[in-house]
């Protein structure tokens, strides 16, 4: 691992030079979570040879490993210390992200920041102060969603490792989010959050896949296949209640009135969710779109995580699954200007994404 201290103080010195006061103790605690993340690791090779820890999570991080391996011999992302290390955070997220949108919008609100650009959400390393400042934006009148990450990309600025978060039993969930975190540093675009969640969704989706079946787990990738499908299928009329109010925010109506249809067309949607899940007996599942504060913050995620995802999907199959043309493609196209690279993925992006939704 690359010398912590050193390297935070580096980022300290530079994030404190770009933000000058305002948000000193905003980049103080970014920086703090980052120290515990890096400093509360462990080679995963050392902590398999310990005997003092549990035979399942031995077990979960070799196969980690072995996940780990695949992500660059057989998809070509990025080989170097991220995910080798392991830390035990004591809590179930690394951050709790902050999505603000105004009340009659769809357009989240952004922050700038060194290194990621502008993003449609802000990080906090503990919970409280993201509810805090959720409680901040929603006295302003923006609606809002708090909402905890397992995992997140330092862009190899540090050698990203392996968390507690991660673990959640399922070897795909495993696989999902090592793959998709790798792929951000294999092509990310400051300040463009749709561009490059949607090229990492894409990456995993296909990295998942190809896992499956190298390892011939046949009936896993089925399994894995119909949840996509049926997440397309939700996706599809999310959208489409995410349509039903860009028209509505667009009417010019009078506030009292547009509040009234907004909550309408939202809890409306809501019953669709149920129906749709009792169709497909998934008892669980979208269980955050049943949230009674259901509110644009959610809705303004399906454009930052999926909106792009068919645009990717499409140029990868135009290289027949080659991986390494579709990644340089990738970084031709993010090196292009905004509209001339948003007018080459409009005519890329004509077909249905299977992507998740369950954030």
């Amino acid at each position: 691992m690359r010398a912590i201290i050193p390297s935070i103080l580096l980022l300290c010195a530079c994030v404190l030079l770009l933000s000058g006061c305002s948000d000193f103790d905003y980049y103080l605690q970014a920086i703090d979570g980052q120290y515990e993340l890096l400093h509360k690791s462990r080679d995963i090779h050392e902590i398999i040879a310990d005997p003092q820890v549990s035979g399942p999570l031995k077990s979960q991080l070799d196969q980690a490993l072995h996940i780990r391996a695949f992500a660059s011999t057989w998809l070509h992302l990025p080989d170097n210390d991220s995910y080798r290390r392991y830390a035990d955070l004591g809590r179930p997220y690394v951050v709790w992200n902050v999505v603000a949108t105004p009340e009659f919008s769809l357009q989240p609100v952004t922050w700038c920041f060194p290194i990621a650009g502008c993003v449609p959400y802000r990080g906090y390393f503990k919970k409280q102060p993201a509810i805090d400042f959720a409680r901040k934006l929603k006295k302003e009148g923006d609606d809002v969603l708090v909402y905890g990450v397992q995992a997140y990309s330092t862009l190899n600025w540090f050698d990203d490792p392996l968390l507690n978060t991660f673990n959640n039993g399922s070897e795909t969930s495993l696989a999902a989010l090592i793959f998709h975190e790798l792929a951000h540093q294999q092509v990310y675009l400051s300040g463009d959050s749709d561009f490059n969640e949607a090229f990492a969704k894409t990456v995993e989706m296909e990295g998942v896949k190809r896992w499956l079946l190298t390892h011939g787990k046949s009936r896993q990738a089925e399994h894995y296949r119909e949840q996509l499908v049926m997440e397309r299928d939700f996706l599809r009329f999310a959208r489409s209640c995410r349509q039903q109010l860009q028209t509505l925010y667009a009417s010019g109506q009078a506030p009292e009135s547009m509040r009234r249809e907004k909550y309408r067309l939202i809890r409306s949607f809501q019953d669709e969710v149920r129906r749709f899940r009792q169709q497909r007996n998934d008892g669980n599942g979208f269980s955050a779109w049943l949230d009674p504060a259901l509110n644009n913050a959610r809705f303004a995620s399906l454009s930052t995580y999926y909106q792009l995802v068919p645009a990717f999907q499409h140029l990868l199959s135009l290289y027949q699954g080659e991986l390494d043309p579709f990644y340089r493609q990738v970084a031709e196209i993010a090196a292009r200007p905004a509209t001339e690279r948003k007018r080459i993925l409009a005519f890329l992006g004509h077909r249905e994404p299977f992507a998740s939704a369950r954030r």
